[in-house]
């Protein structure tokens, strides 16, 4: 009966696509623990060999056993975010403690590590291609990092740790997204509503008819959040909207969805292993496999950044308060800040998000994005058909100017109830060549914008329409590799504070009128975006910039300060903390309850521990590499040529910093940056 149900599971499908039509919970376990029980199999037999060690016999099989795991376990975890439910979370946890006692156990493997040693060792290390070397050194160095040099005790105590963190992350998340479905404000009186956009409105009505209920539903998914923030001119319910929002999985919700405690005991494990690994803080270990040199470099950066933006912060912030007395709001809150810019920007620049929105219906804003693509990189985007697990996802091929497949992603763009918040990218199958097969690499794109309403398509703000770009990057720099080696293929093996380059690279092409032109088209005329609305828009394009830019730096000192000076046996708080950095560097500051620590889940669940710096480090890469395609033309093919061929086909086969230096000829430069955020 278990072989039937093995030889039918899908997945445990490596032949192609994945089918999402048939996966379905009660496929995790079984497929999981084959899969466990291969790899250990595997994994006795390597270390048991007598044989004289080498790539193919060695690396290259390990290299096979870590693929079929990944690509089994993308699956549960993307359909986990995305389509989640009960069984589908129970099964997601249940396994991700065996995955992750599973690779505690490979981090601390000596046999192995001897083995990497003496393949490192070896004379035929230099016949070896560069993004072989590359692998031995990282594997070399994440067996350091995995406790494999631990004492046998502290072996035991560091795996401990591992386990313990990823249950507490994953719980950490699930009550984030918890709270954020369970949220729903029902408003029958429409003079509360004044000022919110209409398709908001019959969006809110429709949810609310879905409950059986008359009147308006609003959530806490952004969609329905921030048209209130910037658009309802009631003070009380942006008030009620924020205050649902700003104190989420805290200690003003449901007990058993407070991350309060959650985030106590992460620190200390995080702080506990690191000090094991012999590192005086979590920070300087997660800093040991990205670009930055250290914590205090990194401090010394976003402080450095801080003192050039402050200024521009605080004229932003004059500005804003002096418009809200306009207004007639006097004492400007939290919940007044997203209503009073867009007021203030209708009337600085005479156009809002509201009048940008009509011109950028779905169809052409994935045309225009597809098109850029096409011209600079000389490649076709397709529509094409797959398994989806929802009937709104969709499925893409990228071919070469030969029409060679190259690179394939799914794309699932609008909100719903169980599917996490935000926006990002992932990898569904990454590119290997195996003798001569190579394996073409598959994306997961995955948005939160508002669907379709009525007869009309999908309508994108200009953000919205930033989003995809940026994501899109992700996609190119997972797609575009051309490594043929798993473990530095793609995204993988990139230094975590450069993964954004290619993204933040994206989105630049968002601001070029010969770019934006062509992927917009009036929702009931049909006409392009006016030249003079255009013009408007890029004129505000730095509008608050420097606000924006120092709340990205409080973020950011919060995490990399949480994770290398922070006590979490002592008295303070991570909310203490936080305050103290605002009065450091916030020129906005949010109340005192608010809990932006308690559904930070970038660093506590996300994968950013001590790396949210990365947001500003890489988008001094990105807005220097974008500089050289203003130097030669923005759509220019032989830029994009090199840009291909220097940074995305590398993946993570070298430094990020000798790819950018390959591709730009130089180091990076932060002038580009502040330049285009108006602050040179």
């Amino acid at each position: 009966m278990t072989a039937i149900l093995l030889e039918n599971n899908p997945l445990l499908h490596f032949s192609g696509l994945p089918k999402f039509e048939q996966v379905k919970a009660e496929h995790v376990s079984p497929a999981i623990d084959c899969l466990l029980t291969e790899a250990r199999a595997t994994i006795e037999m390597l270390a048991l060999s007598s044989d004289p060690v080498n790539w193919d016999n060695f690396a290259a099989k390990l290299e096979d056993m870590e693929e079929k795991l990944s690509r089994t376990w993308s699956q549960v975890g993307h359909m986990n975010g995305v389509v989640n439910s009960p069984e589908l979370r129970e099964a997601y946890n249940d396994n991700l403690s065996k995955l992750t006692d599973f690779y505690a156990d490979l981090g601390q493997d000596e046999r192995l590590y001897t083995k990497f040693r003496a393949l490192r060792a070896d004379k035929c290390f230099n016949l070896l291609s560069s993004s072989q070397k590359k692998i031995i050194e990282n594997e070399l160095r994440d067996f350091r990092l995995g406790g494999a040099e631990l004492p046998a005790e502290q072996k035991i105590r560091f795996k401990e740790i591992q386990e313990a963190l990823s249950k507490l992350s994953s719980k950490f998340e699930e009550n984030v997204l918890d709270n954020t479905n369970d949220y729903a404000l029902y408003i029958e009186d429409t003079s509360t509503l004044t000022g919110i956009p209409e398709d908001v409105l019959q969006t809110a009505s429709d949810a609310a008819k879905e409950d059986s209920k008359t009147g308006y539903k609003f959530t806490l998914h952004f969609p329905s959040y921030l048209p209130v923030l910037q658009y309802a001119q009631n003070r009380e319910l942006r008030e009620t909207l924020y205050r649902a929002y700003a104190t989420r999985a805290s200690e003003f919700g449901k007990p058993e969805w407070d991350n309060t405690p959650l985030i106590s005991q992460i620190l200390k494990l995080k702080l506990e292993a690191a000090n094991l690994l012999g590192f005086p803080n979590y920070a300087e270990l997660s800093i040991a496999t990205k670009m930055a040199e250290s914590a205090q470099h990194v401090n010394d950066f976003l402080h450095d950044l801080a003192k050039k933006a402050k200024p521009y912060a605080l004229k932003d912030q004059q500005e804003l308060n002096d418009y809200a007395t306009k207004l007639g709001i006097n004492d400007m809150q939290a919940w007044d800040v997203a209503y009073v810019s867009e007021k203030l920007r209708e009337e600085k620049y005479a156009f809002s998000d509201l009048e940008v929105k009509q011109y950028f219906p779905e169809n052409k804003v994935l045309a225009g994005l597809f098109k850029v693509v096409e011209t600079i990189f000389g490649v076709h985007v397709i529509k094409s058909k797959a398994s989806v697990w929802h009937e709104t996802a969709s499925f893409y091929d990228i071919n070469d100017y030969t029409g060679q497949l190259i690179g394939q992603f799914y794309l699932d763009l609008y909100a719903r109830n169980n599917k996490r918040g935000g926006a990002w990218m992932d990898e569904a199958i990454t590119r290997r060549k195996v003798a001569n097969n190579l394996t073409t690499p598959v994306a997961f794109l995955t948005c939160n914008f508002s669907a379709p309403v009525g007869d009309k398509p999908a309508l994108f703000t200009h953000d919205e329409v930033l989003t995809m770009f940026h994501e899109f990057g992700h996609g190119l720099h997972h797609m575009l590799t051309k490594v043929d080696d798993y473990s530095v293929s793609g995204i993988k093996g990139v230094e975590w504070d450069a993964v954004e380059l290619p993204s933040q690279f994206m989105e630049n092409f968002c601001w070029e009128w010969d770019v934006l032109r062509h992927m917009t088209a009036h929702v009931d005329t049909g006409k392009q975006l006016p030249r003079t609305l255009f013009d408007k828009m890029v004129a505000a394009k730095n509008f608050q910039a420097g606000m924006q830019t120092m709340r990205q730096i409080e973020f950011s000192l919060f995490d990399i300060r949480l994770h290398s000076e922070f006590d979490p046996y002592g008295s303070k708080t991570a909310v203490d903390l936080i305050e103290e950095i605002r009065d450091e560097v916030a020129v906005v500051r949010p109340p005192k309850w608010n809990r932006f620590p308690n559904n930070f889940t970038h660093i506590f669940s996300g994968g950013y521990s001590a790396g949210y710096y990365s947001y500003k480090w890489a988008e001094v890469l990105s807005a220097d590499a974008y500089s050289m395609f203003e130097e030669n033309g923005v759509l220019c093919a032989e830029t994009g040529k090199r840009y291909w061929q220097e940074i995305l086909a590398q993946g993570g086969s070298r430094p990020a910093l000798e790819s950018f230096k390959a591709f730009r000829g130089r180091e990076p430069n932060i002038d580009a940056l502040l330049r285009h955020n108006g602050m040179n």
